[in-house]
């Protein structure tokens, strides 16, 4: 799962950076869009993979939301992609508006964008902390016996 998790991640780092060039609406704002919003988000999914390859070397389960907060960041991903705006001959142009052809829906669109990285990269970071839960060591319950050696007295006391 964690080389999958790394796989996906660093393409959808890319579709989230540059998807718009394969469409023809590629423009400036790429080489920006690049080394901030790609490059991060896709050390993000590596580490969250490397994090899911410990939890498996050490014998946990992935948990239930690190899976959902994963999923989660990745749809927010695609629509993050669909929605950001490159800088073309014609002005400001994401997928959807070029799709729908309406500048309202061009509009709307970019509005949405930002909202839809924020949650991607806030996600992101949940599930990167969900993974680094499953793979600690579970807390000892109530009844469990408890290291019993006795302490040394503190030296001022």
């Amino acid at each position: 799962m964690s080389r999958i998790v790394a796989i996906v991640g660093v393409v959808l780092a890319l579709w989230m950076a540059a998807g718009r060039w394969p469409f023809g609406i590629g423009g400036s704002l790429t080489w920006w869009y690049l080394p901030t919003i790609g490059l991060v988000f896709a050390w993000l999914q590596i580490w969250l993979a490397r994090r899911l390859g410990t939890t498996r070397e050490r014998g946990r389960r992935t948990g239930r939301a690190t899976v959902v907060t994963l999923i989660l960041t990745w749809v927010s991903a695609i629509g993050f992609g669909l929605t950001v705006p490159d800088l073309t001959a014609d002005g400001l142009v994401s997928l959807l508006g070029l799709a729908s052809g309406s500048a309202f829906s061009a509009e709307m669109s970019i509005a949405l964008c930002n909202p839809l990285g924020i949650v991607a990269f806030a996600l992101a970071v949940a599930s990167l902390a969900f993974a680094y839960a499953d793979a600690r060591d579970p807390k000892p319950e109530e009844g469990e016996e408890r290291d019993t050696t006795p302490m040394a007295p503190h030296p001022l006391a």
